[in-house]
């Protein structure tokens, strides 16, 4: 992936507020939802999404300021004398192996080709094609893996693919690269939690006398409005200075399109409004609200006749909202 940075277009210098802001921009214009006659859309919305996850996290963002992580958040190989990051060789695409991943029990696989071949391809001369006398074992339907981790077969492959919340919110079918080079379709189901795995049985790497599963981590992007509680989802619902004095209907955005939501009169900043089946749901027939709560906003820029219009108003109606503060 290129240096996140560029993806979302700030400096290296750039604040954690100017990160957001800038990732928040890109996400409004490239949301699978608003492009949806752009093929590409969902490929640079994930790509922004993943540029997020380094350089929105401190902890990642200093891990790859100091060169210990790629842009993919991988470990960069420091492993041997004359690679890693001083000699552009291991985990970093130049030469040699490239785009290590590591699997659960220690195994080092290849994401892609490198100048000595992929490493998934040396696995699979030393183990063949399939297992000795006898045929590949028959596609078998996924499951959610329940098990330990640490407990996966040594043919086990592990991906790792970002969902949007929509599509968790609804159910979605992405396609997927395996390590062994193989491409699936594999289904989401609505409700799925992030960092939930998908067991593909018999779909990881083969050998004599065993084929292993390959394990789909999947992950739910960040969305430009909405923050995952649970199952709800919280929004910042911005509101103007008369609306929240005079009441009114206000637009209010969910996954299932925008709603109307009834504002009374004289509703102060920080209310919080429940918006009922507007959140996420569990997979059991329950779905979680939409926390919407009101920040009051002004106007952009400085307007005289407000400030005249409030100055009237507060010579005869002076209050103090911080008088419990002590």
């Amino acid at each position: 992936m290129r240096d996140p940075y560029d993806v979302l277009g700030v400096q290296k210098t750039a604040s954690a507020a100017e990160i957001k802001a800038g990732f928040r921009k890109l996400a409004k214009k490239l949301h699978p939802d608003a492009n949806k006659t752009d093929p590409k859309a969902a490929t640079r919305f994930a790509e922004i999404n993943a540029a997020y996850e380094i350089v929105g996290d401190e902890d990642k963002r200093k891990a790859f300021d100091r060169g210990e992580i790629d842009a993919e958040g991988k470990p960069r190989f420091q492993g041997f004398e004359g690679f890693g990051a001083g000699g552009g060789r291991a985990g970093q695409g130049r030469e040699g192996f490239s785009n290590f991943n590591w699997s659960q029990d220690g195994a080092r696989q290849s994401a892609g080709p490198s100048g000595f071949g992929g490493f998934e391809d040396i696995l699979k001369d030393v183990f063949g094609g399939t297992p000795r006398g006898g045929a590949r074992r028959p596609r078998q339907p996924f499951q959610f893996d329940t098990e330990d981790p640490a407990a996966s077969s040594g043919g086990d492959v592990n991906v790792a693919i970002t969902v949007s919340l929509a599509d968790v919110a609804h159910g979605a079918t992405k396609r997927v690269r395996l390590p062994t080079g193989k491409e699936m379709d594999v289904k989401i189901p609505a409700g799925l939690g992030d960092g939930k795995q998908i067991r593909l049985k018999g779909q990881g790497l083969t050998g004599p006398g065993f084929a292993g599963d390959a394990l789909i981590t999947v992950h739910i992007a960040k969305h430009p409005y909405f923050e995952v509680d649970g199952r709800d989802l919280r929004l910042d619902l911005p509101v103007t200075l008369y609306e929240a004095v005079l009441g009114g209907k206000v637009r209010v955005p969910t996954l299932d399109g925008a709603v109307e939501l009834a504002l009374p009169a004289g509703t102060n900043g920080g209310r919080t409004f429940r918006l009922k089946g507007k959140g996420l749901p569990d997979g059991a027939g329950h779905t979680g609200d939409l926390l919407a709560t009101v920040r009051l906003v002004l106007p952009e820029r400085s307007d005289a006749e407000l400030q005249a219009l409030m100055r009237k108003w507060a010579d005869g109606h002076t209050y103090d909202p911080r008088k419990d503060l002590g």
